[in-house]
């Protein structure tokens, strides 16, 4: 593939990075107001699937940041030569609840690394193994694929979007405002700019508006249908990102149930998909 050393950029493969959280309550009860929950977690209350991303949290220098606000590859991830990154897809299994209050680990590793020509040039894909651990046992298995692609040049229309499923046997409507975006990138020390800097996202990315976090809308899904009394507590979940959702735009939150999962969706006001995934018990996601 023109202009990548795939070779070599695939001897990053096995490298790890290890970062401990003392698991404070402060990150789940923010995350809970975020979302206009009435509880309050506190030191001893399990944390519910996916809010771990608002622990374990990535704090680069200045220096090692990069100009989209990322953090600057070559360190843990590879120095991929494509400057748009994205969160793709992901997988999550709770073995064990994680537990506020009680310090826990993370270790990462890279375990794979592949590249592929798409319809707008050159992709490389990243997966990152994550295993959280809180006292010595497994309580989190997760796997993260970012995508890394060129810089747009000019402002173009976005792909054909893919029809939503309409009727839902849990749903809610929501308008996404820069106030709730800028939260939760403070929340979960995001600083990539499509999510708050309109100027960079509209005129250096060509983005129509600031775009919603991918892990935000997973987040979003799962809370629906907690909060819909899911039939049994989950406890795994697929994701993909489909099409990016905007700011001040109406998003349709759905889920239903599929033989053992529970299928879940994000849709705009065209109901295009913007986040597909698939949850449930272990073992049927």
């Amino acid at each position: 593939m023109s202009g990548l050393d795939v070779a070599a950029l695939q001897a990053w493969i096995g490298r790890q990075t290890v970062v401990e959280d003392p698991m404070t309550p402060f990150g789940a009860r923010a995350l809970a107001a975020l979302l206009d929950h009435a509880h309050t977690l506190n030191a001893g209350d399990a944390l519910p699937l996916a809010w771990h991303w608002v622990y374990f949290l990535d704090a680069p220098s200045s220096a090692a940041t990069a100009l989209d606000g990322h953090v600057r590859t070559g360190d843990f991830l590879p120095p991929v030569p494509l400057p748009r990154r994205m969160w793709a897809a992901g997988a999550l299994e709770l073995e064990r609840p994680l537990c506020l209050g009680e310090p826990a680990e993370k270790r990462s590793t890279i375990v794979a690394i592949d590249a592929k020509e798409g319809k707008s040039g050159p992709l490389v894909f990243v997966t990152l193994e994550h295993r959280i651990t809180q006292g010595g046992a497994l309580c989190v298995r997760e796997e993260q694929t970012l995508v890394y692609r060129a810089a747009q040049r000019a402002p173009a229309p976005l792909a054909p979007g893919e029809p939503a499923r309409v009727d839902a046997e849990w749903s809610r409507s929501v308008v996404p405002s820069a106030v709730l975006l800028f939260r939760f990138s403070a929340l979960t020390y995001n600083a990539h700019r499509i999510h708050y800097d309109r100027e960079y996202a509209t005129g250096v990315e060509f983005y129509p508006a600031l775009v919603v976090h991918g892990p935000l809308l997973v987040i979003q899904l799962l809370d629906l249908v907690e909060r819909g009394a899911a039939p049994t507590p989950l406890a795994v979940v697929r994701f993909r990102a489909v099409r990016p959702s905007f700011v001040d735009a109406p998003l349709h939150l759905r889920a239903w149930r599929e033989r053992d999962s529970i299928v879940l969706c994000s849709a705009d006001a065209e109901n295009n998909v913007g986040m597909r995934a698939v949850a449930g018990e272990r073992g049927t996601a």
